[in-house]
């Protein structure tokens, strides 16, 4: 049997090539649409009921798109984590199977949170950019060890950011909605509080959480009230855990320091966005995944899910 499989997750697209030989073994022909960050609603619709398993990225797979394409889609293998852009209820109604790659960008992902806290505590970007322009200007900086951390969302990268910013002698607040292992704040040394003392204490925010109905514009004008003047909010999760347009009245009134965003509420972001405007601001078009290795490894795994899916027998 023939299976059609809609493959449109935007880091597999560009070594497609590498996998045909596998798909061709499990006989797979392939749909490959052009997507410049992911599908939309609309452009699912046009592929409805013409293929019988998905590799996506951060497609709109809403139960509009699902219902037209059941009975015959079986499986959506989900290119890395984050899997809330499918309505997995609806998945559940039309026997259709949701696969993801846990875990799977931990570490790159820690190491950019890092990198933005190192970057505005020591404030490299401006004073070379300063420098580039022709002035010899010193700018004042902190060492991490006089910094409060707050991770918002203490899964496995909170975790993984934690104990790298324990490394750095950083205090680290923790908040999450649910309880976190006994062992680990031990360990770490973390301390987990509420939201708003987190917010009110921390001198850099990061955002670690998944998005869901509880942590949807979780970041908004009222807790951003909450933070320091002097503090820097830093998202790699999800773009809508922040309302966006809170956070610039923020950072144009002075009411927080500064932010990195690696997301956005809408992707990729407008060209009339004021964030790219801000001086104090540190954008990148949601790469913090960005490895190799790690890319690797997803490549293979989402492959490996879509044929479970199928119920191909295989020797990935």
């Amino acid at each position: 049997m023939t299976y059609i499989v809609l493959l449109s997750a935007p880091y597999m697209i560009p070594v497609v090539d590498r996998f045909r030989e596998v798909f061709e073994r499990y006989d797979i022909e392939l749909i490959v649409p052009e997507v410049r960050e992911r599908l939309e609603e609309e452009d699912l619709l046009k592929y409805a009921g013409r293929f019988d398993g998905a590799i996506c990225g951060d497609d709109r797979y809403t139960a509009r798109v699902l219902e037209a394409c059941a009975p015959r889609l079986k499986v959506i293998s989900k290119w890395g984590t984050g899997i809330d852009s499918i309505d997995t209820e609806a998945c559940s109604r039309f026997n259709i199977a949701v696969k993801r790659t846990p875990n799977a960008f931990t570490l790159p992902v820690a190491d950019t949170v890092m990198g933005y806290i190192l970057a505005f505590a020591r404030r490299q970007p401006w004073m070379d950019r300063e420098m580039k322009s022709g002035k010899w200007q010193k700018l004042p900086g902190r060492s991490l060890s006089e910094c409060t951390l707050g991770v918002i969302g203490v899964g496995n990268i909170g975790k993984a950011v934690t104990r790298r910013a324990r490394a750095f002698g950083m205090r680290v607040l923790g908040n999450d909605i649910v309880e976190i292992d006994h062992v680990f704040i031990a360990e770490s040394g973390i301390q987990m509080t509420s939201l708003e003392a987190l917010l009110t204490e921390a001198d850099f925010v990061s955002l670690n959480c998944d998005l869901n109905p509880t942590s949807y514009h979780l970041i908004n004008e009222r807790t951003l009230s909450l933070m320091k003047p002097s503090a820097v909010l830093i998202n790699t999760a999800r773009g809508p855990i922040v309302d966006e347009a809170a956070l610039i009245a923020a950072l144009q009134e002075g009411k927080i320091a500064g932010a990195a965003l690696d997301v956005f509420e809408v992707e990729p972001l407008p060209a009339d966005s004021p964030l790219l405007q801000m001086d104090n601001v540190l954008l990148a078009p949601h790469n913090a995944n960005s490895s190799p290795a790690a890319w690797e490894r997803v490549h293979w795994n989402t492959i490996k899910n879509l044929l479970d899916g199928l119920g191909i027998a295989h020797d990935l």
